[in-house]
């Protein structure tokens, strides 16, 4: 079949080639085209298949139905492909809640929760959590859904509780932490301290942009107007203001030729364009904290908690769901297996189309039948064996065997056969013939 002697020929062709051949890459396109549209025809049904079956116009309108529909997925998948190169981010709102209860000291003697009597003292104490999650967006899977949940500390790069320093003295009045490559998420954080009066307190929280973020220096946030942005945001944002104000040197392009604000900015009234990333480092800062002021109140044994709504950028949910559309495989590979079937029931169709034309022509002229098949034999034969055809007419009748020059023939092919044998005997016997 044409798709089995053709693959061995793309590859030796693509061993044969350099790597760096600039026609390897055509060559092995041009031959996964014509793979792909010898499969398409391998799957077609013939003309006389159709008459014989009239049923089969449905398979073959089904045929076109299913190549419309490849060129509407493939063109999707395209675009989809095309959409997952951008950062998709959306914006939600982060609820931190932070949560305190006060615990009253006990005296010993004083018979506790657990009906036993308490040895020793209890001091008063306090705890304060402070966790969160996101809110639901109309239009976006539920934050409840397990496959999209984040914990709450996925979205920080710190965490600071700073308490009152005159209460806790200066070793014991700040709480961190900080992400690590090891670190394992958790859904809050737990403070607890000793004391029964109402606590001050600082929390500071350093969101993990992904990708990084920085704030500008003053002077160039307010000529870029961006006061904080990702790298390619900031260079974004510079490039638009020089093409703006057209600061690119007319005749030598990879120069720039600063207007007083940038020249104040940068400290140079002309640089290159690579020296831009140098110069954009020392004026990239750290994004500002978000900072909460709270105050831990000891009043009451209920819990007491305080909301604070923060807003986040989150890649978006439908672009995961997308690469996993993408990446699954299985629907192909059950695609592919479909294909093979089908291939095979076309071609055991065809088969059986050529097998009905041999049995009807038969039926037909039996004897003209038989004479035609044996003289295709006899000259597949030749073919096969490079036998030199001599007088077919001639070999056909008994008076061209009864000439004298057969009793001769068969003489000789009899002493050559008995020559044969008893080589072959000899050698068998380890008789040296020489």
């Amino acid at each position: 079949m044409p798709m089995v002697s053709q693959a061995p020929v793309a590859q030796v062709a693509s061993r044969r080639m350099l790597p760096t051949d600039p026609r390897l890459h055509q060559i092995i396109g041009r031959a996964a085209a014509a793979k792909r549209k010898r499969r398409l025809a391998d799957r077609l049904l013939s003309k006389t298949v159709r008459e014989i079956i009239p049923e089969s116009e449905s398979y073959m309108e089904l045929l076109e139905v299913e190549k419309k529909l490849d060129f509407v997925l493939m063109r999707k998948r395209l675009t989809l492909q095309e959409a997952m190169k951008r950062p998709v981010k959306v914006k939600r709102k982060l609820r931190v809640m932070l949560s305190s209860t006060f615990k009253p000291g006990v005296s010993a003697g004083t018979v506790g929760p657990d009906g036993q009597h308490l040895m020793v003292d209890m001091a008063p104490g306090w705890e304060l959590k402070v966790e969160g999650q996101l809110l639901d967006k109309p239009g976006q899977p539920s934050n409840n859904d397990p496959k999209y949940r984040r914990k709450f500390s996925s979205f920080f790069k710190s965490l600071v509780i700073e308490l009152d320093r005159e209460l806790y003295g200066p070793d014991n009045h700040l709480v961190e932490w900080h992400r690590t490559p090891t670190t394992a998420e958790t859904d809050g954080f737990q403070v607890k301290r000793r004391g029964d009066s109402n606590v001050r307190c600082t929390v500071i929280l350093m969101l993990d942009h992904q990708p990084p973020e920085y704030k500008l220096d003053q002077r160039l946030a307010r000529i870029l107007a961006l006061h904080t942005g990702t790298r390619s945001q900031i260079f974004y944002a510079l490039w638009s203001y020089i093409k703006t104000h057209k600061l690119q040197d007319p005749n030598e392009k990879d120069f720039i030729n600063c207007d007083p604000y940038l020249e104040q900015v940068f400290g140079c009234s002309r640089m290159r364009f690579a020296e831009v990333p140098s110069r954009l480092g020392p004026l990239q800062q750290p994004p500002d904290p978000i900072v909460i002021n709270h105050v831990i109140t000891v009043e009451g044994d209920a819990p007491k908690t305080a909301y604070y709504d923060i807003e986040v950028e989150l890649d978006d949910v439908y672009k995961t769901m997308v690469h996993n559309y993408l990446s699954n495989t299985h629907a192909n590979q059950e695609l592919t297996a479909i294909d093979s079937k089908i291939h095979e029931l076309v071609e055991q169709i065809n088969q059986m189309k050529v097998h009905r034309e041999f049995y009807l022509e038969f039926s037909r002229d039996p004897q003209a039948f038989i004479s035609r098949w044996l003289a295709s034999q006899c000259r597949d034969y030749w073919v096969m064996t490079d036998a030199t055809p001599g007088h077919p007419e001639e070999e056909r009748r008994a008076e061209f065997y009864q000439a004298q020059w057969t009793d001769e023939a068969v003489m000789r092919y009899f002493y050559n056969r008995i020559s044969q044998r008893r080589q072959d005997l000899e050698h068998a016997l380890g008789l040296n013939t020489n």
